[in-house]
Order: C-alpha cells, then structure tokens, then sequence
C-alpha cells in the first residue's frame, strides 16, 4: 500500500488537540495482558497511547511511518519512538506482551500487519485497536451544523478509509481470537474554539 501521509502538516496541532483516551482503557488492558514487560504501540503518531500505556508497561515501542507525526511526539520514559511500519517493526519475535493500534488501523496493509503482530507476541500476548468515530455533540443545533460539514462539505474529501471508521472497525476481519472487551467512552468538554481545533487535524480536512 502506498503510504500517503494526511497529517504531517498538522502534526503539531494534532499531538496538541486530539483528545485522550480513558483511563479505564488501558488499566483493562494492562489486565488482559499476560505480562506488563512489553508493548508495541503501532501507528502512534505523536504518542497519544504511548503515555498512558508506559505508566502500565516497563517498555513501550512507539512506532510510525509519519516522521512529521513522530517529530512532535514528547519525550518519555520508557518510551521508544522510532519509524517503522506497521509490517516490519524493529522487534524481536515472541517480545511483546500488548499490540496496540489506537485510531490507526484503518490505514494498514492487515494481512502484513497480522503477521507481523504473530511474530513479536508472546503465547497468549494481546492485540487491541479501537477508533473513536466522529463526535456526538450534546448541543442539537451545533450536532445538525457539524453533521451537515462532515457528510456534505467534508464528504468528496474524505479518505476511503474512514468508511472503516464510522463503521466502528466492524467491517475488519483479523485472524486472531476475539475477547470481548467492556464499554469504554470518550468524553470531553470543550469551548467551540478547541473544538475547532480538533477538527482541523480531520484527514478529510487536510486532504
């Protein structure tokens, strides 16, 4: 798959205002995993997983092909961030306890990232992506305005990929056994300001 990078000119603005991930997420996978040695976190971009998972993990290996993605990332401990894609990352096999992929799987070759996630997991090692879809505002005259952007203003430019982001990753087979995992939310409240922000690091807005 050719590599096209929809972020690297908002690379700064997306380690700013993309929203975090629960907490509750990661202590259930710092649960399910079968050590706390290891993670690989695939397609981190500027390190949104990254944080959260070395406060469980005693290393984290944070890896992307955005090297304007990976230029913005912070410096922290436990963390490795290098560039690598999601099909050959510089790790040793049966090394890893957790895979990750947060809001970045719908931009991978699967079969070769599959393979290379049975590589580096260790015997009963764990991989999970989640996506987060588009934003449920409270405010109905705001969601009818935002609604109408995305779908007709927005709708030419998005990637084809995002198809498997408003389908919440339903539509994505990988060859590994399911587990069922709890109701996770994201929540945030924002000024319309910050909001705006968030919106501008869109792959369908920097196309």
């Amino acid at each position: 798959m050719a590599f096209r990078d929809h972020f690297a000119r908002v690379a700064a603005d997306y380690a700013r205002f993309r929203p975090d991930y629960p907490a509750a997420l990661f202590d259930w996978l710092a649960e399910v995993a079968p050590r706390r040695e290891s993670a690989w976190d695939c397609g981190c971009g500027s390190g949104q997983a990254a944080l959260p998972l070395a406060a469980r993990f005693a290393r984290v290996v944070a890896t992307d092909i955005s090297l304007g993605q990976l230029g913005c990332a912070p410096a922290l401990e436990g963390v490795s961030f290098c560039a690598a894609a999601a099909a050959a990352v510089p790790l040793a096999a049966a090394t890893v306890d957790l895979v990750t992929v947060a809001q970045a799987l719908h931009w991978f070759d699967l079969d070769a990232f599959a393979t290379e996630v049975r590589r580096v997991l260790v015997p009963g090692g764990v991989l999970a992506a989640w996506t987060y879809g588009l934003p449920e505002l409270e405010d109905p005259e705001m969601a009818t305005t935002i609604g109408s952007f995305i779908d007709e203003t927005l709708g030419p430019f998005w990637p084809s990929e995002i198809s498997q982001v408003l389908g919440g990753y339903a539509s994505i087979d990988l060859p590994f056994a399911e587990v069922q995992p709890p109701r996770f939310e994201m929540t945030v409240s924002w000024t319309l300001p910050r909001f705006l922000a968030f919106v501008r690091t869109w792959s369908g807005v920097e196309c």
